[in-house]
């Protein structure tokens, strides 16, 4: 009877497991067939941004392409940087471009949140052209952003400048302060940069050149209105886009944030949220998966 039951829960086991893999996209589990002609390859360059220069590289996807591209952001100051989520987007079939932003991890120059902001717009230009498009098998036309923390702040943001950005992929994005910035009394303003600044400094500034915590929180209160996060709604309205939120407090700015889009009128919106913390420690297969999905139904739509 202890051996009926045991190899009863073991086939109930194994049809869980395949269930779930049959439920799970292919680019998952299952690599693509190789193409010798044109295989899947890594591209390291540098990308010209407002006299300077950063380090970026692109997953570039086998075939022939031309292959859409997602531009993946990384947050602040970048520990985690996703490149598992990266290569999974590839094998469905997408190059991926990650870069650093100026004056992180070993990229030339100063970083600061407007320099982040004019690196992915430096980016989207570097993709847009051409020569460029034809080396790494890219679509020009095709470009979608996908942040992650600050990285989605970026891509929010860029986004909302970019008619042409097809999708916003938003994981845990931050406000970077600016919603408590907003709700600031006269004479409130340096209180708020003492704490913005600590929180920065807390974060880790060592993989960042040229900045300062206090530096970074003076950005933002200078910022604050333009950077306001709901008034990007209604700009983003008409695009499809994609919000993840976790257990790590950034949840409530991000309910906001659908809350105007869908007053906007936005009508190709997902939300998903995950019981983990700020870089999804436990679920990154669910991250590829919600990820991958919505890349798959925006090409199918």
């Amino acid at each position: 009877m202890r051996l009926q039951q045991l190899l009863a829960a073991s086939g109930l086991l194994c049809a869980t497991l395949q269930l779930n893999a049959q439920q799970l996209p292919s680019a998952i589990t299952t690599d693509p067939a190789p193409d010798k002609a044109n295989p899947a390859a890594i591209e390291t360059f540098q990308i010209p941004s407002h006299g300077s220069m950063f380090n970026a590289l692109a997953y570039i996807a086998e075939g022939p392409g031309p292959h859409p591209v997602v531009i993946l952001l990384h947050g602040f100051p970048g520990n985690e940087k996703n490149l598992d989520l990266a290569q999974a987007i590839r094998r469905d079939g997408w190059d991926v471009v990650y870069f650093d932003y100026r004056g992180s991890w070993g990229s030339p120059g100063d970083f600061s949140f407007s320099h982040s902001i004019e690196d992915t717009q430096s980016a989207i230009a570097y993709l847009r052209d051409a020569a460029n498009a034809k080396k790494l098998r890219s679509d020009p036309a095709y470009i979608v952003l996908i942040g992650h923390s600050m990285g989605g702040f970026m891509a929010r943001y860029v986004g909302a400048q970019d008619a042409g950005i097809k999708f916003v992929g938003l994981i845990s994005a931050a406000d970077m302060g600016v919603d408590k910035v907003q709700s600031l009394k006269p004479g409130q303003e340096k209180m708020a940069t003492d704490a913005l600044a600590a929180h920065f400094a807390a974060e880790g500034m060592a993989p960042l050149a040229g900045c300062t915590p206090e530096s970074l929180a003076k950005e933002v209160v200078a910022n604050d209105a333009a950077w306001n996060v709901p008034a990007l709604a209604p700009k983003l309205a008409n695009r499809s886009m994609l919000v993840i939120t976790s257990d790590d407090g950034l949840a409530p700015s991000n309910d906001a944030f659908v809350e105007a889009l869908r007053k906007a009128g936005a009508t190709e919106l997902t939300t998903i949220h995950m019981t983990t913390d700020h870089s999804y420690s436990d679920q990154r297969i669910a991250l590829e998966k919600a990820v991958l999905e919505a890349l798959e139904y925006l090409q199918h739509k």
